[in-house]
């Protein structure tokens, strides 16, 4: 991993079984579940996961996910330079932070626990 590169993509799903039996058909990927809330993508060429949403998100679809060595320092950075923040979270291996580009583009930046 390195600092401020992208590292990961998500896809939200309102249904995991659906979207993992559409991307297995479809690409051929192969999934590790974490929980009924989570599922890693493996063969996909970049890391990546599916996670449980409720509803189809207002903001748009994949979340791209940029890796910090200083999780604090990037969110300086993204709000001195014109960023929303929109939520925070800890998660089993790490913290993480979305926010709103200047244009509405929505990504997120985690570092490990």
């Amino acid at each position: 991993m390195s600092h401020h590169r992208i590292d990961f993509i998500e896809l939200p799903a309102v249904s995991l079984e659906r979207a993992k039996a559409f991307y297995a058909k479809a690409f051929g990927w192969s999934f590790v579940d974490y929980g009924d809330q989570y599922a890693d993508i493996r063969g996909a060429g970049v890391s990546g996961g599916l996670r449980k949403v409720d509803a189809p998100p207002p903001r748009g679809g994949s979340l791209v996910i940029l890796y910090s060595d200083d999780l604090e320092a990037s969110e300086r950075a993204v709000t001195d330079a014109g960023g929303t923040i929109l939520e925070r979270h800890d998660f089993p291996g790490g913290r993480r932070f979305q926010f709103l580009d200047p244009v509405g583009n929505e990504l997120a930046i985690w570092t490990k626990a």
